[in-house]
């Protein structure tokens, strides 16, 4: 799971940092504002690939997910990029977790086969 979640959060990482350089020329916002919200963005889905192995990082990942889909408010164009990058996220979460368990449901069958029988001395 942690490979695609980690993959989607650095793709958002640069849409991120794109998002603020059409902010500042589409808005009436100041620089310092759009850098210090985009910057801190791009801090957290950095930061975030680090952590989702904890308890707690995949709700975080949802929370960005929300987070950029409202910054469509300042550029439109992010509604359609967070709705697809929330996609991203659910597909990255679902089908890791599923890889995953098929990971340790085969690491349990080696084990199991590769332990002595009854049968062997």
């Amino acid at each position: 799971m942690r490979t695609l979640c980690a993959s989607t959060l650095i793709g958002e990482f640069f849409v991120i940092g794109f998002a603020g350089l059409v902010a500042m020329q589409t808005t009436e916002l100041s620089p310092a504002v759009v850098w210090g919200v985009s910057g801190t963005v791009m801090l957290v889905s950095l930061l975030l690939c680090g952590m989702l192995s904890r308890p707690g990082a995949v709700p975080v990942g949802w929370m960005l997910q929300i987070g950029l889909i409202a910054a469509g408010f300042v550029v439109p164009v992010m509604f359609f990029l967070g709705v697809l990058f929330g996609g991203l996220w659910w597909a990255s979460v679902h089908f890791g977790r599923k890889v995953d368990e098929a990971k340790a449901r085969f690491a349990a069958q080696a084990d199991a086969a590769a332990a002595p029988g009854p049968d062997t001395v």
